[in-house]
């Protein structure tokens, strides 16, 4: 029995004073509230605001963020689980001014805002989303004529000390103050008050008596607030810091905005009566606005844009049948045919009933509409040339979306389950990703905006997300608002291990070099202790890749506010894409896959280069020639399978079918690779390991993965078909197995193992079962999405193994702006034997092409060669014929678009060799021939306009001088200034022996070694930073290129020190480091640095010169003589001479020709015989 606790006489019961917070803001004001909403419930989770008003015993609270309604439903549905009253508003900016007037910056004015109902809510979003669209200037910016409009269901207060009432107070204009005060009275017609606030600042105590005295004399009742921007007086430095952070200062800058007090915390209802002792009715009334707040979000409820039925057709169900019936019939017309006869019938049978089964279920949940929706714009999409993905996700496993061509699946035919997609025992929206041509997604969406149109507002809109202070992210941050240099933070985030979404807490337990710092720097530990408090909130807004929402008719803004980021046109929601499925609207997904428009490239190509229009669409699934290229783990640009871990996997695995291709998808992930399933997979697949099936029944549902259970469809099946689970509760279990719910799964493995024995199977081989499969669960992949996705990987399978040039090329097009992807292009294409050719005025077009079986650099890949001089280019080429030189083509180019840098960059890369000229020559006359150019044009305009009209005769152009080309170094990186990678050759060319014999790996390999393992790389420096420690050492941060690609290398003082000799030096390094990985990909830290020739000179034994006898002229033999003499060494010589179409001699060379492997000695040759004449061993 509890103890109970007697009050005598003189203790009377006093009740517990309640207060609610109506001013505050929250981590939605960015970068200023330093509060999450917090989640009472998960408090580990998300602690935040919520769970502080909670503890203190507050009935209700608001959430005021500054010009912005972002945080809303989340706040909503938080504070509603917690059983705290949401009241909902917003710290909105006046301006003194017309809101379209953008020379008010100074005159703006904050204006707290609360919804009191339904109508307030709505004015509330008219009111933030006009101030983005027709107010913002700095701020999103209302003005008076608007407040006055939507003031209905409003209340508003004079704000804090930035309020139009405190300003004029604060200038000393009572009057001017009363005035105002007068006006908002008007506006909001009696829901207007005067707050009140006391946080310790100088001017806000001289104003308060002055409020008070306005309020008694216009009758204007008081509000106590405290403009709440984070949790506890402990929080009020990290917020500080988080002020600097978002000015981009230090927090010692003395010319930046900061608060003067600590006292905007989430103070008790006792503190705030304490500090209004002088007037409790401004916190008796946070009260009474609180109840007068009576506004619940529509949580319930979908908006579906208004869809036109045809004529004859009575409702969407009817229409949505309608549709599905033809695109079934037009499907099987397909499908049949490959079909033996006797099965047809059986087939056309289970084709009827799953399109009965699933139109049923469509019906029942009521989303007929969303079906038809996203299959109008789709197969406009079709209808209109722009391609469309196969298919995305589960959706694949819809019979009804396959009809009516929302997907290119058949899920019948590939054994997908329709419940995986949308189950009938769990009432969800349909969710349908769908994937677009990225260069054309935008016309679908403008197609949705036209077709849903609404008068007097917008009707589509993009959806917002939030990026977050991430781990990492954070200790940059704040260490840089502490004057750290980039080297310091980037020491102490290198710290923090690389798993996804780990937290800073987590790093710490896990990482002991982390504490270690924290207890010897005490600035160290600042840092980290306010990462610590300021980690998770939202740093940044930007546009969702993919989300796109369309309103049921109405304007957006009356269900939810708007938001435009600053300097563009766009339409955003400010609700994050749960918070616009949350209140009903319909989003759905846009997305942009730069594969298809490479495959409509690669199409176009084919056709235009061999007259054969392929239907992509169509190509068999069974080509020896795709399973060859699979095999052997050629599969650089193949979609989903170009990584060098899975073409590992795929040359292990030797796929011989689609169904492999589709297991490929789901197994090349974490899971699957370390729990030893892909192992299995493939041992099972060649025999090496004995296939177990469980129980008989279950093999046509295992034997596609050999046993293996690698999808969550075979989870369900496994469910249905041993313990009778209908497939809707078999996706149950399988949301179950993959939350791993104790008390769920215990109730699942009852059911599970009832269900089995009352079937006749064996109770303990089912438990067994059912704890294999539980585990297996937790890797198990969506069938559907591989089986899509699969299908894309197959068909650029297909035209790579079938029409490799113009695959290529369409691949150089695709990711022209991705050195390190076209590096390993240009690498792809050497292994192929395939010449790159470079840029051409004459043959190249605006991107990539084939020209008689070699690939053709395109214009667009040029720098500082925009799409107006590749416009000129290849239409005066088209009206004229080719070009004969540099000067014809100044002449005949327009000027205006074709500017010096435009020439010289064509200079550089290549594009005028047809010439006959060197480089060298042609740049060195580059003004000339611009000026010839535009007097010659010049002329001609005025001939077409004198007086007795007639033709110029032709103007000789000078003649471009016999200029020594460029050495091979300058050449080739003038080349790569002009189109950012080497194309005719490379540095490294003649070090490929050496490469292989130093280094332990390319730099393309490097994602896939372990992190921490040490590696040997060779390459060049293309780009070098180097830093001052805080102590005052010297480090660097390099970009180093080999002839597959890119990598960022850290060299720490220790190594920089005995390293920056060699830095300064221009020459390939050989150097030794530990692989790091982060989000970004793999960086090396370096052990040691040093020079490529140096350990070449070390280790060669033997020079090798290959020459051609075409070379080898008297003169031309007694020189490379004098050179051998010039470099005397220990290395044996040997020379290997090429007869022409013929065979090839070896010479070695007696021991007074012993040479020294310099790279003296290789210029020296190289001006002699050209490019890379000479190997090592």
């Amino acid at each position: 029995m509890s103890k109970i606790e007697v009050i005598g006489p003189n203790e009377p019961t006093t009740p517990k004073k309640d207060f609610v917070h109506l001013h505050l803001h929250t981590t939605y004001s960015l970068l200023d509230g330093a509060q999450k909403i917090g989640d009472v419930k998960k408090p580990k989770k998300e602690y935040g605001m919520l769970n502080v008003v909670k503890e203190m015993g507050m009935s209700a609270v608001a959430v005021t963020d500054h010009g912005n309604m972002f945080g809303v439903v989340d706040f909503y549905k938080k504070a509603t689980a917690a059983g705290i009253k949401p009241i909902i508003g917003c710290e909105a900016y006046v301006t003194a001014g017309h809101r379209k007037d953008k020379s008010t910056r100074g005159k703006t004015f904050h204006q707290l805002l609360l919804a009191k109902n339904a109508l307030g809510y709505k004015n509330l979003c008219k009111l933030i989303t006009i101030g983005y669209f027709e107010g913002f200037y700095y701020r999103p910016r209302l003005d008076k004529e608007v407040l006055r409009r939507h003031a209905d269901g409003l209340i508003g207060t004079s704000s804090c000390l930035a309020g139009e009432v405190c300003q004029f107070l604060l200038r000393n204009q009572p009057e001017e103050a009363l005035k105002a005060a007068k006006e908002y009275m008007e506006i909001f017609e009696g829901r207007y008050y005067i707050e009140l606030q006391m946080n310790g600042i100088q001017e806000q105590m001289k104003v308060n008596p002055m409020l008070v005295k306005i309020a008694r004399e216009l009758k204007i009742p008081l509000v106590a607030t405290n403009d709440v921007h984070y949790m506890t007086k402990a929080d009020a430095e990290a917020q500080d810091v988080l002020m600097a952070i978002q000015m981009r200062k230090s927090v010692d800058d003395p010319n930046r905005l900061r608060h003067e007090v600590q006292e905007f915390y989430i103070k008790s209802p006792e503190e705030m009566y304490q500090q209004f002792a002088e007037w409790p009715e401004a916190c008796d009334n946070t009260l009474k606005i609180a109840d007068e707040c009576d506004f619940e979000l529509n949580l319930k409820d979908y908006y579906f844009p208004v869809i036109d039925t045809p004529e004859g057709i009575d409702n969407n169900d009817d229409y949505l049948e309608a549709l599905t019936r033809e695109g079934l019939e037009e499907r099987l017309k397909v499908r049949m045919p490959q079909v033996p006869e006797e099965e047809r019938e059986a087939l056309r049978k289970e084709y009827d009933e799953r399109l009965v089964y699933e139109l049923g279920i469509i019906k029942s949940m009521g989303f007929s509409d969303y079906f038809l929706i996203v299959s109008d714009f789709i197969n406009w999409a079709k209808d209109n040339g722009i391609p469309v993905g196969p298919g995305r996700g589960s959706a694949a496993g819809s019979l009804v979306a396959f009809a009516i061509r929302i997907t290119d699946i058949d899920p019948i035919k590939h054994v997908l389950l329709f419940e995986r997609f949308l189950n009938p025992e769990r009432v969800s929206m349909p969710d349908i990703d769908v994937d677009f041509c990225e260069d054309r997604r935008i016309e679908v969406i403008d197609y949705v905006k036209k077709k849903y149109a609404v008068p007097d507002g917008e009707s589509v809109a993009q959806i917002i997300t939030f990026g977050k202070l991430k781990a990492k992210a954070v200790i940059k941050d704040v260490g840089r608002a502490f004057n750290m240099s980039f080297s310091e933070t980037n020491a102490i985030a290198g710290l923090i291990p690389n798993v996804l979404n780990i937290t800073l807490s987590q790093a710490i337990e896990q990482e002991p070099k982390i504490a270690d710092l924290m207890s010897k720097d005490p600035k160290i530990n600042k840092v980290i202790d306010i990462s610590l408090r300021l980690e998770g909130l939202n740093r940044h807004s930007s546009i969702h890749a993919a989300g796109v929402v369309i309103s049921d008719g109405r304007p957006l803004d009356e269900h939810l506010p708007l938001y435009r980021p600053a300097g563009t046109e766009d339409v955003v929601t400010q609700y994050d894409m749960k918070g616009v499925e949350s209140i009903g609207l319909i989003k759905f997904d846009f997305l942009g896959l730069k594969n298809l428009t490479l495959i409509q490239n690669c199409l176009q190509m084919i056709k235009e280069n061999h007259g054969v229009d392929v239907d992509i669409s169509a190509i068999p699934l069974d080509d020896d020639k795709v399973f060859k290229l699979l095999t052997s783990g050629d599969t650089l640009g193949v979609f989903q399978l170009e990584s060098s871990g899975m073409r590992n996997l795929m040359i292990r695995l030797k796929p011989s079918t689609f169904d492999d291709v589709i297991a490929l998808v789901a197994l090349y992930r974490p899971g699957p690779l370390e729990s030893g399933m892909a192992d299995s997979f493939i041992k099972r697949k060649h025999g090496e390991e004995e296939i177990d099936y469980f129980f008989p029944v279950l093999e046509p549902l295992l034997n596609m993965t050999y046993g293996v259970v690698i999808y969550q469809e075979q989870v369900m099946q496994i469910a249905n078909v041993l313990a009778s689970y209908s497939l809707g509760e078999a996706d149950l279990l399988r949301r179950a197995m993959g939350k791993k719910i104790a008390e769920e799964m215990q109730r699942q493995r009852t059911r599970f193992l009832d269900g089995a024995e009352k079937n006749g199977h064996d109770a303990v081989k089912a438990a067994d079962l059912f704890d294999k499969v539980e585990k297996f669960a937790a890797y198990g992949f969506n069938r559907s999405h591989s089986a899509a996705y699969g299908l894309i990987a197959y068909q650029t399978g297909w035209l790579k193994a079938h029409y490799y040039h113009e695959y290529l090329a369409a691949l150089f097009t695709s990711d022209a702006g991705n050195t390190e992807k076209v590096l390993n292009f240009i690498n792809d294409c050497r292994l192929h034997d395939v010449e790159l050719l470079p840029p051409d005025v004459n043959e190249s077009q605006k991107n990539f092409s084939v020209v008689d079986k070699k690939i053709r650099f395109g214009l667009s890949g040029v720098k500082n060669v925009g799409e107006g001089a590749i416009d000129s280019i290849i239409s005066a080429r088209k009206e004229d014929g080719p070009f004969t030189g540099l000067y014809d083509f100044c002449q005949r180019v327009d000027p205006k678009k074709v500017n010096r840098r435009v020439l010289e960059s064509l200079v550089k890369c290549g594009a005028f060799d047809f010439c006959g000229k060197t480089r060298a020559g042609m740049f060195s006359c580059v003004e000339e021939a611009l000026s010839f150019g535009a007097k010659v044009q010049k002329e001609k305009n005025s001939a077409q306009f004198s007086l007795f009209g007639g033709e110029l005769a032709p103007v000789r152009p000078p003649e471009i001088p016999d200029i020594t080309e460029w050495v091979d170094k300058q050449k080739l990186n003038l080349e790569k200034e002009a189109l950012g990678f080497y194309i005719s050759g490379h540095p490294l060319e003649r070090y490929r022996s050496d490469l292989k014999r130093f280094t332990s790996s390319t730099i393309v390999n490097l994602t896939d070694k372990a992190d921490k393992s040490e590696v040997n790389i060779a390459g060049i420096i293309t780009a070098r930073r180097d830093l001052t420690t805080k102590r005052g050492d010297r480090m660097a941060i390099l970009t180093v290129e080999d002839l597959t690609g890119y990598v960022e290398v850290c060299l720490f003082p220790k190594v920089f020190q005995t390293a920056v000799d060699i830095l300064d030096q221009d020459v390939p390094l050989l150097l030794t480091g530990d692989v790091e990985h982060d989000e970004k990909g793999a960086t090396l830290k370096a052990k040691s640095v040093r020079s490529l020739m140096e350990a070449r000179a070390e280790k060669a034994n033997e020079i090798h010169l290959q020459l051609s006898t075409l070379d080898l002229s008297e003169s031309r033999i007694n020189e490379l003589v004098t050179v051998m003499r010039k470099h005397p060494g220990r290395c044996r010589a040997f020379v290997h001479i090429q007869v022409p179409q013929k065979l090839q001699t070896t010479i070695k060379l007696p021991e007074e020709f012993t040479l020294d492997p310099t790279e003296a000695f290789v210029e020296d040759l190289e001006r002699l015989f050209g490019s890379n004449p000479t190997y090592f061993k």
